[in-house]
């Protein structure tokens, strides 16, 4: 049967009005999800406009050897609230006790005028209504826990998420010009140090929040589109009680003897990892301050220091043996120039060993008449030391030697006397040092560097072993030799009076004229000079490396006595701190009665008891325990509850299990005191927040 053409009108006309609303609907709710606007009623005019703010993670922090933070990152929130968002009967019950609270933690207002305040907001509808500025971590967490706040961001009204972190060095200027930093400009981003060297690691990733147009400002709304990955952490290899050494040493010196600037680094000879490195320069106010990176920055002429490799080149090529006596008569002529010794009228018929050991400038005699006739041949030995090129560490800013070289402009007939006690050749004091680091560690050239490891969460996430530039840069036997003659100039020469009673000390003295600014090389009043002084120890085993360098002293000039007495200040203070130096008073240990035993993990305490043979009494099997001494012969093992994010009970532990555990739960651990923890800043329990901070106190048993 036919439908009339009227029902036909109607069926159609009814689909597509249908149609019609279901697209409405659609575009209705694409408009709620674009715009944030909760009423489909809502008009054009009312539309709070969003978009979509990058989020700048945590930066990981830099810590030395023994993980103790040179530079961290520490988080300041600014708290506002939308007192709008919370229900009528949660802000009738809450808004007394919240002001409260807010008064207690802040003290800025009373309790009644916060109230005020804040009823004054809800009654305007102002969304956002500023609380504090720049709260830490920790009054955050206790705002969260204030009536209403309790709620959180959607139904208590609490915006907390805006944060800002600060980069802090907690030892001050210590190791600062090392330690670098990340400076953004405009067009490019200024990478120094560690900081700049290491900054893929340390930068994270960033993330992003949505924010609201609102009375004219873009304000977060709590909505996280993707969250913020902080950056790792970057183990460095300095050991900041060796560093501080070092500043102390080197700082005293130049307050006492004066100069322009003075630096010290302490290598570690096996592994060329640098263990300190301080840089200290002359301010305006007469102080002195980690300002600028002589050590790698800063080229000058290394003075008696470059007899080293000189006697060293002339040893390999059989121009000469340490036993050949030289006449050391106090004035040697180059041409129309003349070098003298510190001592006017000589040192008389030497060897070449003594000449070494006084810091006779004979020595450039000797090099002079050795190499005139093939002079590439002195520098290409120089190349083999490892002494014409920088040593490639990752820090921007190291600066390449400089030297004369045959045919160039700056050669003339003498430049290999001069060369041969350090003129006419500038080195950085980190390049100077790697060579006589390879001479320690028997002619293994190791390329220097900062950083061990990148960790994250103590996993490590990449590890940095030694590296070795040259496997041997001389004969065995040169080394060998050498090495005895630096041992003799500290028993018989320049460095004598800074021998150690404890152990042998190796090294070499230096002395040369810098130019004194703008007054060039100077009359005799005004002739500037630079202090130095490298070497090893203990010489029989070598274990660290060093070099001192003071420019511009003005209470004395000589390497021995300016730049040798930090170099041996600094060997001595090391020497009686390091483990490593001392033998143990018993050799087998005895155990009369049960050890007192921190909490800890199951396998290191299994372990450490099992080489001591003490009994042990198990009960549970997880990886973390408590323990106690049971029965006056054993110790007792019960397992440690350890629940995901919350804060673990670490008390009883040393701090290296602690801090494991609590960062793992992504918080950030600061100690005070030494032993086993006795209190924690935030309670077990208590829910963990990434980024949040503990406090720890240890104390000795």
């Amino acid at each position: 049967m036919k439908l009339p053409k009227t029902v036909i009108i109607r069926t159609y006309l009814i689909y597509f009005l249908v149609v019609i609303a279901m697209l409405v609907v659609i575009g209705r709710t694409f408009s709620i999800i674009m715009d944030g606007r909760d009423n489909i009623f809502t008009t054009t005019s009312d539309k709070l406009q969003q978009r979509s703010a990058i989020v700048e993670p945590r930066r990981g922090e830099i810590l030395d050897i023994h993980l103790n933070p040179l530079v961290t990152s520490v988080s300041f929130y600014d708290i506002y609230m939308d007192p709008v968002t919370v229900k009528e009967d949660i802000w009738t019950k809450g808004v007394g006790g919240l002001s409260v609270g807010l008064s207690k933690i802040f003290k800025d207002k009373s309790a009644r005028e916060y109230e005020e305040y804040l009823r004054e907001a809800r009654a305007r509808k102002r969304r956002y209504v500023l609380i504090q500025k720049k709260v830490t971590n920790e009054v955050r967490k206790q705002l969260r826990e204030l009536p209403i706040f309790e709620k959180g961001r959607y139904k208590g009204g609490i915006i907390d998420n805006n944060a800002t972190i600060i980069r802090k060095r907690p030892n001050d200027d210590l190791l600062a010009r090392t330690l670098g930093y990340v400076k953004n400009n405009k067009n490019d981003t200024l990478l120094v140090g560690i900081e700049g060297a290491y900054n893929k690691y340390l930068s994270g990733q960033n993330g992003v929040v949505v924010e609201q147009l609102i009375s004219n400002s873009w304000k977060p709304t709590g909505t996280i589109v993707r969250e913020a990955i902080n950056g790792y952490d970057v183990v460095t290899s300095i050991d900041k009680d060796i560093q501080e050494v070092a500043h102390t040493e080197l700082e005293n010196q130049l307050k006492t003897k004066g100069g322009r600037y003075g630096c010290a680094i302490v290598m570690d000879v096996k592994t060329g990892f640098v263990k300190a490195m301080v840089n200290l320069q002359k301010t305006s106010s007469g102080n002195y301050a980690e300002i600028y990176n002589h050590a790698i920055g800063t080229r000058e002429v290394p003075g008696s220091t470059m007899k080293l490799a000189s006697l060293m080149a002339a040893l390999e090529d059989g121009k000469i043996k340490m036993t050949d006596t030289v006449n050391a008569v106090g004035r040697y002529e180059f041409y129309d120039r003349s070098l003298r010794d510190s001592r006017p009228w000589g040192y008389g018929k030497i060897t070449i060993k003594e000449a070494f050991e006084h810091s006779s400038n004979v020595i450039s005699k000797v090099i002079f008449n050795s190499y005139r006739s093939e002079p590439q041949r002195y520098i290409d030995r120089m190349k083999q030391f490892g002494l014409t090129d920088r040593t490639g560490i990752n820090i921007l800013g190291e600066v390449d030697p400089s030297y004369s070289k045959p045919g160039s402009s700056q050669w003339w007939g003498g430049s290999l006397g001069w060369m041969a006690i350090g003129y006419e050749f500038q080195l950085t004091p980190l390049e100077l040092l790697a060579f006589y680091n390879a001479v320690a560690n028997d002619g293994k050239y190791m390329k220097p560097q900062f950083v061990t490891k990148v960790i994250n969460n103590r996993k490590v996430i990449q590890e940095f072993e030694p590296i070795v530039v040259h496997e041997k840069i001389s004969s065995q036997a040169t080394i060998d030799v050498m090495k005895e003659a630096l041992e003799g100039v500290m028993i018989n020469g320049t460095g004598k009076r800074l021998s150690s009673t404890f152990f042998k000390i190796a090294g070499k003295t230096g002395t040369a004229q810098i130019a004194n600014r703008n007054k060039g090389y100077g009359a005799e009043g005004e002739k500037k000079y630079i202090a130095s002084f490298a070497g090893f120890f203990p010489s029989d085993d070598p274990m660290y490396s060093c070099i001192v360098v003071i420019a511009a002293p003005t209470d004395d000039i000589y390497g021995a006595s300016v730049s040798g007495t930090v170099f041996s200040a600094i060997a001595n203070k090391v020497y009686a701190s390091s483990y490593n130096y001392h033998k143990a008073v018993n050799e087998k240990p005895s155990i009369a009665s049960v050890p007192y035993v921190q909490n800890g993990s199951r396998y290191d305490i299994n372990t450490v008891l099992n080489r001591f043979e003490v009994k042990k009494e198990f009960k549970g099997n997880q990886s973390w325990v408590k323990t106690r001494t049971a029965n006056g012969n054993a110790v007792a093992f019960s397992d440690y509850a350890i629940k995901k994010n919350r804060i673990p009970d670490v008390k009883g532990m040393g701090l290296s299990d602690a801090m494991y555990l609590l960062e793992k739960q992504g918080m950030v651990v600061h100690s005070q005191g030494y032993g086993t923890v006795v209190s924690q800043s935030l309670a077990a329990g208590t829910k963990s927040a990434p980024g949040g901070l503990v406090e720890l106190k240890l104390k000795q048993n």
